[in-house]
Order: C-alpha cells, then sequence, then structure tokens
C-alpha cells in the first residue's frame, strides 16, 4: 500500500478489524519511511456489477456515493452527522442487493433514500423530495409538506418543521 503522505510503498499494519457487520475490514498501516499512521479499508468487489435504470433508460453502474451525495446535500446546515448518512447509504445499498440481482430502477433508490430520510430529518426529507420528485407546482409540494407534518415525529430531538 502506498503512503498517502510520503508516497512510498514500505509499510506494515498495525490493527486489523472487522467493520461494517463483517463487510469490510479496517487496516490501521504505519509508514516504515515517514513513520505516520493511515486507514485503508478493504471489500468484497461484487463479481456481478448492479446497473440502475435512470429515468431516460439509459443504465449506469449502481454506486452508493450517488446515494451519499444527493443526502449530503439535502442535509446541509441540518444537525446529521455523516455516520448517519454513510449508515443511510448502506442500508439502502444492503436492501437494493437482497431484492436486485441485476438492475434496479433509480425511482426504487430513490424512494427506499427518501422512507429513510423522512424518519432521520423531516428538512432534509423536505429538501430530498423537492428534487427527486420533480414537483411541477407550489401545490403538490405544499401536499408533501403537509404530508410530513401529519405524521407522527418519530425521530428524538427533532425539531417542527413549521
Amino acid at each position: 500500500m502506498r503512503c498517502p503522505f510520503c508516497k512510498e510503498d514500505k509499510d506494515k499494519v498495525v490493527d486489523s478489524r472487522s467493520g461494517e457487520k463483517g463487510r469490510v475490514i479496517r487496516r490501521r498501516r504505519e509508514c516504515l519511511a515517514c513513520h505516520r499512521r493511515f486507514t485503508t479499508y478493504e471489500r468484497i468487489e461484487e463479481a456481478i456489477k448492479l446497473m440502475v435504470v435512470k429515468k431516460d433508460g439509459s443504465r449506469v453502474p449502481f454506486d452508493r456515493q450517488r446515494i451519499i451525495a444527493g443526502v449530503q446535500k439535502a442535509c446541509y446546515k441540518r444537525p446529521i452527522s455523516a455516520q448517519k448518512i454513510d449508515e443511510l447509504a448502506r442500508d439502502v445499498e444492503e436492501e437494493i442487493v437482497i431484492k436486485f440481482s441485476q438492475e434496479v430502477s433509480s425511482e426504487v433508490i430513490g424512494n427506499l433514500t427518501i422512507a429513510r430520510l423522512r424518519s432521520l430529518d423531516k428538512v432534509a426529507y423536505i429538501r430530498y423530495a423537492s428534487v427527486y420528485r420533480e414537483f411541477d407546482d407550489l401545490a403538490q409540494f405544499l401536499d408533501e409538506v403537509q404530508g410530513a407534518m401529519e405524521v407522527a415525529d418519530d425521530s428524538p430531538g427533532q425539531n417542527q418543521l413549521f
């Protein structure tokens, strides 16, 4: 493994741990050249890549980072940790892999993400839904907000939307 600091290819593994419920191995390494420490992660490479069928019919490989990026935008300036966002994306990915073997529509991914965001943070949920659902007019948007307000607040510490 190449050191991210000095770019030398000489290191030793200091510590190894299982993570993400056994799906990842986290390795703590020390560079033998500059003596700085860094972390690497090992994941199983999927033999069959899951393809996402987009609204226009095109197909792209599934990428969990795209879910994370969308949720991060929705959670901008909200009290949501990066760990919670990563857990949400991991849960969505896990459900998709269990239910679909080769292809999944972007609509399914969006709906799974929206469902989890709704219980995580109502404001982030509305932000994500406003982009994902492409509301045609203000009435549709207000209906979505009203629906979010009517659902019982099951998140501890969640502030009121309005």
